[in-house]
């Protein structure tokens, strides 16, 4: 029997569980659009491909599963590039569909064909940074293409695939036998895991050592690895310290986590790593943020710390430090080997006492230090006045998303996160545009929580056209802006070490310039308020969270660097023999 290539499809993708697709028209796409008007798959319309890509990178971070973008090409590709990147360096599985230029006019230059270069080869333009890239040539290929693009979407390290796809093929017949051959392939593949011999060997090193650590990354909330890793340190009484993309793994009021390392981190959390003996890392790249650019008078010494490595990915063991024992599997299965032999060889576990009392010290003092600006009434608002109360309002399991700058920085050093896996935030990439849209996604993916993103007005206004996705959708977000009139972050560093802001700070003739986004807000039909004073945003949030409706707060903010007595190298090439900072303002 034959059928529409693009009415199979849709019943593929039926079949695997999709619910939603995440994207933008164009004449290249309308024929699947069509049949996905049909279907029970939603179609997550969106003003702007970048946005389509985020938010599909939400929703997969708290799914799990593969999520689906539809593209249309040339400018429809590039505009989601950004997205599906951001995707890809965070380890996020997406199959990216996109409709492509008819096969019988290759060569042609056809309208919106990317081929400076070489015909028909706009797919290229993803190689850097998805897993896969496919063209597909003939329609009878495509059913084993889309399959093999899931699996491997969703298979090792998860990450971003592309599936470029001729108009013509959509709007093609194919024997129906093709697709309904893949009804007997598996969907999910069993993953690797360690024995118990390589087991033994790390709790013995672990064990033996003087001043063991475990460093945690996104890796563990990837494997959904939480619970077995909590296991283990409460066995073990081993402290954590995380990157920023491992904030969560473990709660930030369990008492053996320490926190966020490298620039961003403090002195005592990057002193714990540099002076352990062992080191237990877990699912991380190690990148150069959140290990003080490899200088190993900061946060790692390895060698002489021995490094014990486990990790999906072969690529990541022993990239930037050696490793005394690098392991491949997956965090779950590995974790779930860990915990049962540390069972069986320390019956009893092991406590650590003066260590806990000393991490409790330690983050009484932390807390001290940022008290008077969590409770200051100034305004513009102090930073740390808005995430302190945003933490007092939120429930426990609230998903928070950011961009990059105060909301990235701020919160992954000072705003405690309790849900595995509740903060998401655009760690390899730190792309700016992120945290507004992907907020959209996440709350489809858990319409059941809370579901607030923390976003600069840099960030936010890379494409406030997300509001008209999320009045379409009726996703109660709600979006908190903090408003420094500038890119805060890059300003802090041009005036520390230039003594300018130029091109880094809104202006408008001498003078402080923003739009009125709570105004722009309303005009796509949300709720939006703009906070003129620090004690009304409070009540403000509370009211935006009971409404039940998409809402943005538009909240004022002091360009207040943030504190950090941390390294990253840049410093010394903008001021070369001197010890400046961001915070040298």
């Amino acid at each position: 029997m034959q059928d529409l290539v693009s009415r199979q499809l849709v019943k593929y993708l039926e079949g695997r569980g999709v619910r939603h697709i995440f994207g933008l028209c164009g004449h290249t796409n309308i024929a699947l659009l069509t049949e996905l008007g049909k279907s029970s798959i939603s179609f997550v319309n969106s003003r702007h491909e970048q946005v389509a890509a985020h938010a599909a990178d939400g929703y997969a971070r708290l799914t799990k599963r593969a999520s689906v973008v539809l593209s249309h090409l040339g400018p429809g590709l590039t505009n989601a590039a950004t997205g599906v990147a951001t995707a890809a360096l965070d380890s996020v599985p997406m199959v990216v569909i996109a409709g492509d230029v008819p096969s019988h006019f290759y060569g042609k230059h056809p309208h919106q064909e990317v081929n400076m270069h070489a015909d028909a080869s706009q797919y290229e333009i993803y190689r850097p940074f998805v897993k896969r890239a496919w063209r597909v040539d003939r329609p009878d290929l495509f059913p084993e293409i889309i399959d093999k693009a899931f699996h491997l979407a969703e298979s090792g390290r998860p990450g971003p695939v592309l599936v470029s796809v001729p108009m013509d093929i959509f709007s093609a017949k194919i024997d129906v036998a093709l697709f309904d051959r893949l009804k007997g392939n598996a969907k999910t593949f069993e993953r690797p895991s360690i024995d118990d011999q390589v087991a033994e060997k790390i709790i013995a090193m672990l064990v033996e050592a003087r001043k063991p650590l475990l460093y945690v990354g996104g890796g563990i909330l990837l494997a959904d690895a939480a619970k077995e890793l909590a296991d283990f340190v409460d066995h073990l009484n081993i402290p954590v310290a995380h990157s920023l993309m491992g904030k969560g793994a473990l709660p930030d009021d369990h008492p053996l986590t320490l926190g966020m390392t490298g620039f961003w981190g403090t002195q005592y959390i990057n002193d714990s790593c540099r002076t352990a003996d062992c080191i237990l890392a877990l699912g991380t790249r190690f990148c150069e943020a959140d290990c003080s650019s490899w200088e190993e008078e900061y946060t790692f010494a390895i060698p002489p710390t021995k490094l014990i490595h486990i990790d999906i990915d072969p690529s990541e063991i022993g990239r930037n430090y050696p490793v005394e024992l690098g392991v491949i599997a997956d965090l779950k299965q590995a974790l779930t080997v860990l915990n049962r032999v540390a069972r069986r060889l320390h019956p009893k576990g092991r406590r650590n006492e003066p260590l806990v009392r000393e991490i409790a010290a330690y983050r009484n003092e932390f807390k001290k230090s940022n008290a008077a600006a969590e409770v200051s009434n100034q305004f513009p608002m102090r930073p740390e006045r808005i995430l302190a109360d945003v933490r007092a309002v939120l429930p426990r399991d609230a998903i928070i998303t950011t961009a990059v700058g105060w909301n990235k920085n701020g919160v992954g050093q000072q705003f405690p996160i309790y849900e595995p896996g509740s903060v998401l935030t655009p760690g390899g990439y730190a792309t700016m545009g992120f945290g507004a849209p992907a907020a959209i996604g996440a709350k489809i993916a858990c319409p059941d929580r809370v579901v607030v993103s923390l976003v600069g007005d840099g960030g936010f206004g890379q494409n406030p056209a997300l509001l008209a996705t999320a009045f379409e959708e009726d996703t109660a977000v709600v979006w908190i802006i903090m408003n420094n009139f500038a890119f805060g972050t890059i300003a802090g560093l041009q005036k520390a070490h230039f003594g300018t802001t130029t091109g880094t700070v809104f202006e408008k003739n001498g003078k402080p310039y923003s739009p009125d986004y709570a105004a722009i807000a309303r005009a796509y039909g949300l709720e939006g308020v703009r906070i003129e004073a620090a004690d009304q945003f409070k009540p403000a949030l509370e009211k935006a969270l009971r409404s039940g409706r998409p809402y943005v707060l538009d909240v004022i903010m002091e360009n207040a660097p943030v504190p950090t007595t941390g390294h990253w190298n840049i410093m010394d090439i903008y001021s070369p023999d001197k010890k400046i900072t961001h915070v040298s303002t």
